[in-house]
C-alpha cells in the first residue's frame, strides 16, 4: 500500500500473553524425565582384543561355522570382549595362538582359556558326543580350565597370582604357592622330566609343582615369564629360577642345553635383588631394584653386547654396559630381535633390530635411542603425560603412557596393531580403545588388552 508516496511495510511482532509467561517459566521440573544411561556391567576390568582370529585366541566367536568363513579372519580393531561382561577378569596372558585368562567367579573356576589347543596348552577339552577320548585343537570361545586341586585348597587359594604362555605352554602360579604346567614339555619348559615322543595331543597331563620345591620355604614366587620355549620364575626375594629350551643360553644356567629341572641361576644377577624379568622369544632381560639392566640369551643382533668380539649366544645372566647412560631404568622388555627399556624420566629407548619406532629408515642400532616423548601423547595441553609401562611382542613393540593410551608400533602382518590395516607401523601409533590400559599381552599374531572404563 502507497501511503504519502511511500510503501508501508507492517510490522510483525511476536507476543506472549502473561499467562504464556508464566506457565514458560514455572515449568514443574518434577516431570522432567531424567535419563540415565544403562551399564553394560560393573566389573571393574574390561577386556579389548584384536589380532588374528582364525585361532579362536581372540575367543569372540561363539559359532564353528562363522568362525571359519574368511571376513572374521583377522579383527583390525579392538573389539570388547563379551566374556569380560559377564565375568570379571583380573588378567591376561597370550600364547602363539592362544590366550588365558584369569577370573574370580563365585562357581570357583579361576582360569579359563581360547584358542589353539594342539598340545593341551589349555587343559585337555574332550570333544562333545565323542565316543573316544578326543581333545578340541582350537576352542573358539573362552573355556574353563580345571586346575587340579588337593585337599585343603579353596577358592581364594585357586585364584591366579601370576601367569605365562609360551609358544605351546603355559604356567600358571596361584595365590596358595602352587604352580601348574600344561602342553608341550619336548625342552623341559614345564619343569618336569622331558620324555621322548611324548604325545601331547590328547594329553591330561597338568603337572603341579609346590613353590617350595622351587625356591624352599622361606621365599616365594611372585611372578613368571615364559619366552618362547623356556620358563622363568622371580621370587619375592629377587631370585630367578629357569627350565626349557637353552640352545641360545635363554635359561641362563651356564650351558646350551635342555633343562627339565628348575634351577636357580646366577652369573651376574647372584648377589642381586631382581624385580622384574622379561622376554618374548629367546632373548631375556632382568632389572633389579637399583634399575640396572642385565640380560642373557640370543644376542645375534648385538641387543645384550655391542663390542667388536661379543658373543651372540650368552648362557649366563650379564651386566649390560650398553643401557649405563639412559638412566635409572624402571621397565624392560624383549622381542625378537630387538630390546626395550623405560627410565624415571619416562623416556622409551630401543635397540637392536627391527622397526624400533624411528621410522622406515631405521631398521638397527647398537646403541639404546630413545623415541621422544610427543610420539606419546605428550604436548602443550598435556605437558605431564608420561610413559609408564612397555612390552613387546617377538615382532611388534608397545608402551602405555599416563593417561592409559596405548601406543604400538612394528610388524602389523596379523593387524596385532590395531591400527585398522596390516601395513607395517613404523612410529608409536595410538591404538583406539574405549577405556585406560592397565595391562596388555603383546601375543604374536594378537593383542589383549586389560583396561578400566573412563571416568
Amino acid at each position: 500500500m502507497l501511503k504519502s508516496g511511500k510503501l508501508w511495510i507492517p510490522r510483525l511482532s511476536r507476543s506472549y500473553t502473561a499467562k504464556s509467561k508464566r506457565v514458560v517459566l514455572g515449568q514443574d521440573t518434577t516431570k522432567i524425565k531424567n535419563y540415565e544411561p544403562k551399564i553394560s556391567a560393573t566389573h571393574e576390568n574390561r577386556v579389548y582384543v584384536w589380532g588374528f582370529q582364525e585361532t579362536g585366541a581372540l575367543g569372540l566367536q561363539r559359532n564353528i561355522k562363522k568362525a571359519q568363513e574368511r571376513y572374521t579372519e583377522m579383527v583390525h580393531h579392538p573389539t570388547r570382549l563379551q566374556f569380560s561382561n559377564n565375568n570379571d577378569i583380573t588378567d591376561v596372558t597370550t600364547g602363539y595362538g592362544f590366550t588365558a585368562y584369569a577370573v574370580n567367579r563365585s562357581d570357583g573356576e579361576t582360569l579359563f582359556g581360547s584358542g589353539l589347543n594342539t598340545d593341551c596348552q589349555l587343559g585337555l577339552q574332550p570333544k562333545p558326543k565323542s565316543k573316544e577320548p578326543a581333545n578340541l585343537d582350537v576352542i573358539i570361545y573362552p573355556t574353563a580350565i580345571k586346575l587340579p586341586r588337593e585337599a585343603g585348597d579353596t577358592d581364594e587359594g585357586m585364584k591366579v597370582r601370576s601367569m605365562s604362555a609360551g609358544r605351546a605352554h603355559l604356567v600358571v602360579v596361584t595365590q596358595n604357592g602352587a604352580v601348574f604346567t600344561l602342553g608341550n614339555n619336548s625342552y623341559g619348559q614345564c619343569g618336569r622330566p622331558i620324555i621322548e615322543d611324548e604325545c601331547y595331543t590328547r594329553s591330561a597331563v597338568i603337572h603341579r609343582i609346590p613353590q617350595a620345591d622351587i625356591c624352599g620355604e622361606q621365599d616365594e614366587i611372585v611372578s613368571v615369564e615364559c619366552g618362547q620355549d623356556h620358563t622363568m620364575f622371580l621370587t619375592k626375594l629377587g631370585k630367578v629360577y629357569t627350565c626349557g629350551w637353552g640352545a641360545d643360553g635363554q635359561t641362563g644356567q651356564g650351558n646350551y642345553y635342555s633343562a627339565g629341572v628348575i634351577t636357580l641361576i646366577a652369573g651376574d644377577i647372584e648377589k642381586e635383588r631382581i624385580v622384574r624379568i622379561a622376554c618374548a622369544s629367546d632373548c631375556v632381560l632382568a632389572l633389579n631394584e637399583h634399575g640396572d639392566v642385565f640380560g642373557w640369551g640370543n644376542s645375534e643382533y648385538g641387543q645384550l653386547d655391542d663390542s667388536p668380539d661379543a658373543e651372540m649366544q650368552i648362557n649366563s645372566p650379564r651386566a649390560l654396559q650398553l643401557t649405563k647412560g639412559i638412566g635409572k631404568v624402571k621397565d624392560v622388555a624383549a622381542g625378537g630381535s630387538f630390546c626395550m627399556a623405560l627410565n624415571d624420566q619416562g623416556l622409551v629407548y630401543t635397540w637392536g633390530y627391527g622397526i624400533l619406532g624411528f621410522g622406515p629408515f631405521v631398521e638397527q642400532t647398537s646403541r639404546p635411542q630413545h623415541l621422544l616423548p610427543p610420539l606419546f601423547g605428550r604436548n602443550d595441553f598435556s605437558n605431564a603425560t608420561t610413559v609408564v609401562s612397555i612390552g613387546c611382542g617377538v615382532f611388534h613393540m608397545g608402551a602405555v603412557n599416563s593417561d592409559g593410551d596405548l601406543f604400538m608400533w612394528g610388524k602389523n602382518r596379523f593387524g596385532h596393531l590395531g591400527l585398522g590395516h596390516k601395513k607395517d607401523q613404523f612410529f608409536p601409533f595410538k591404538t583406539a580403545i574405549n577405556g585406560k590400559v592397565t595391562k596388555v599381552a603383546y601375543g604374536v599374531d594378537h593383542t589383549i588388552a586389560l583396561c578400566r572404563p573412563h571416568i
